[in-house]
């Protein structure tokens, strides 16, 4: 029970429809006219209670049923031969929210205790016929509204499981994809990455061969491509086979901090706080944030230094890497796929990424992971 008429909030609607029976059985039970008593006041209480009651049948079914019930019997027995309208609406509800054993047992107690109040008022004293033929009355006019709310309930779980197979087709359809793309770029890359690599190793083993210094450039490119061959080549598995990521983390950014080194850059690494176990999505966010942040450097900074810091917090784990290159507080940085890989596996996890320059130069990328949630 989630909506109302079109354009018409539940709440209003509920009210409206509340409002409008109760009135409905005021306009009946004032029709009797004769001496107004205090019984007379309790039985248009009664009435309007009833009916105003049904406003909180989408919050609280059971207890509106229970409260429509009694309303019914209560005017009844005060000789109020009004029928149970408002009940009736309460089952419609009580019903399509899902509860029909509690409908039926208390509208089995209804059932039995009206003929009982309406005989205890005097309504009807005509005999058994009329008893039997109004008790059937009633019985049907509260199956066809149960039926009525037990129809409309199943109409609305269909609906709810057709959207919600269409959402997890959609959702399938879209992981696949992205599993082929991944698999193709991976590919590709693989095989680009290889050919560095091997021209690489050539040209280390000619240099040695020949006598001659092997450049620390030349030395980077090569370990730089064996351990991105090794990388892509555990991504590609882990596709392939549906397994985890590959075991990328905290431990390896020294190794990094090393392979930025090489380079010529001066690289620094400063770990605080107590070290601990994080968990594994955290460990490999900032595994990849200090290698896209180390890339980014050696790319487009053109910075002479740069610093590694992890620092261990209560709740949390924060990274920065930060350099000295050409980028300044005027540049506006163009976010790159780098970067915007960055954000999104922080944001994944709950936590926050800052990208800028720095006021003194160089560019800073600061992280703050939470480590207290579940990976």
């Amino acid at each position: 029970m989630r909506t109302g008429w079109s354009g018409v909030p539940p709440a209003a609607a509920d009210w409206v429809i509340a409002t409008g029976v109760a009135a409905a059985l005021l306009v009946t039970g004032l029709s009797g006219g004769g001496a107004t008593t205090y019984l007379d006041l309790l039985g248009y209480a009664l009435l309007a209670g009833g009916g105003l009651a049904l406003a909180a049948r989408r919050r609280a079914p059971v207890a509106v049923l229970a409260v429509t019930g009694l309303c019914a019997v209560a005017y009844q027995a005060a000789g109020f031969d009004v029928p149970a309208v408002a009940y009736l609406f309460a089952v419609y509800a009580a019903v399509r929210a899902g509860r029909p054993v509690v409908t039926v047992v208390t509208s089995v107690l209804v059932l039995a205790l009206l003929p009982l109040a309406a005989l205890a008022s005097g309504l009807h004293d005509t005999g058994e016929a009329f008893a039997q033929a109004r008790g059937a009355l009633e019985l049907a006019w509260l199956v066809a509204a149960g039926a009525a709310g037990e129809a409309l309930r199943q109409a609305e779980r269909r609906a709810e499981e057709a959207e919600r197979t269409r959402e997890e087709t959609a959702r399938r359809r879209t992981e696949e994809e992205r599993v082929r793309i991944a698999r193709e770029l991976h590919d590709s890359l693989t095989h680009q990455i290889s050919i560095i690599k091997v021209q690489a190793e050539v040209a280390v083993h000619v240099a040695r061969k020949r006598g001659e210094q092997v450049p620390d450039a030349l030395l980077a490119i090569q370990e730089a491509g064996r351990e991105a061959t090794r990388e892509l080549r555990a991504t590609l598995e882990a596709l392939r086979e549906d397994a985890p990521s590959p075991p990328r983390g905290l431990d390896q950014v020294p190794e990094l901090v090393e392979r930025a080194r090489a380079t010529g850059l001066s690289a620094t690494l400063t770990i605080e706080g107590e070290r601990r176990e994080v968990p594994a999505a955290v460990d490999r966010t900032a595994y990849r944030i200090v290698q896209e942040s180390l890339t980014n450097v050696a790319r487009h900074a053109a910075a002479a230094t740069a610093s590694v810091r992890i620092h261990y917090r209560p709740g949390a784990l924060a990274v920065q890497v930060e350099d000295d290159g050409t980028a300044s507080p005027d540049t506006v940085p163009v976010p790159g796929v780098g970067l915007l890989g960055m954000r999104e596996r922080v944001t994944a996890l709950g936590g926050s990424l800052r990208a800028a320059p720095r006021g003194e130069g160089g560019f800073s990328v600061r992280a703050e992971l939470p480590v207290d949630r579940p990976s």
